[in-house]
């Protein structure tokens, strides 16, 4: 991890107060039907909708009052740029917008304060099961305020392995199927859930062991990559890089169980050289 400077806030204080105003916005989520005329498409299979919007500008205005100096970084734009601003909300209103929009009950909420490129604070509001996982830097993570922690298995052929399939960029395309081959064939399974940040906290708290993807966006893992981190997990690009800038860009992610990463990463970087 990169080397901060001392916090100017309570990490801790600052999860619990972010924890009020995601909570109501989960809710708000679950309560949302959305019709077809709704939908706009921002790109090749990327979707968005009112709703998106609509929990980001409440996400954006709770998250303002708790640390005002602090800029954003929202999927949507509702905050405009702030680059140079040294902590930044890295804000996923809704992640998993193509499960709502098909009653698929899989989507969360994902908040990160990134300190530079290192997240410091991460909140992952799964409001369909009414779980919230959260951490703060060297305050392990916790589901619902209990204490969780990465699975302890030590062989891949017991574990369970989490992705998310190509759905926009296809130029690895190849080198993703023979990934995915060595893991069906050397795993125990292979699960894809549809959203990155429910994938990552499912690493975090043990029901997942393992989990790539490529070409994911920061406000996609920002806080997931927290949450594996506190939780005792492995996080690194698919080159082995424990780069938080380079993995915070969503280029490659990887992230596991300490006892089967050697091993796991092993079968991506055979299949993406």
């Amino acid at each position: 991890m990169d080397s901060l400077a001392p916090l100017s806030f309570d990490a801790e204080a600052l999860t619990s107060g972010a924890v009020e105003v995601i909570r109501p916005v989960g809710e708000y989520l679950v309560e949302q039907r959305v019709a077809e005329a709704d939908i706009e498409v921002k790109g090749l299979n990327s979707l968005v909708s009112h709703v998106d919007k609509t929990a980001e500008a409440r996400l954006v205005k709770g998250l303002q009052a708790l640390l005002p100096e602090a800029g954003f970084l929202a999927e949507e734009g509702t905050a405009g740029a702030s680059d140079n601003a040294r902590f930044r909300w890295v804000v996923d209103p809704l992640d998993g917008t193509t499960n709502l929009i098909h009653g698929l009950p899989v989507f969360c909420v994902s908040v990160a304060l990134v300190d530079g490129h290192q997240p410091v604070v991460a909140i992952v509001y799964d409001p369909n099961r009414d779980e919230c996982f959260t951490a703060w830097q060297g305050g392990g993570t916790h589901l619902n305020g209990k204490p969780v922690c990465c699975a302890d298995r030590s062989q891949l052929s017991d574990a369970l392995v989490a992705t998310g399939f190509p759905h926009w960029d296809f130029d690895r395309m190849d080198d993703y199927l023979e990934a995915l081959t060595a893991y069906a064939r050397g795993s125990r399974g292979i699960r894809r859930m549809g959203s990155a940040a429910i994938d990552l906290a499912y690493v975090a708290c043990g029901r997942f062991d393992l989990f790539f993807e490529y070409s994911l966006q920061p406000w996609d893992i920002a806080a997931g990559l927290l949450l594996v981190q506190e939780a005792g997990g492995i996080t690194c690009t698919f080159s082995g890089q424990d780069d938080t800038q380079a993995m915070l860009s969503g280029a490659e992610t990887f992230a596991a169980a300490p006892g089967i990463a050697k091993e796991g990463l092993a079968v991506i970087r055979s299949a993406f050289g």
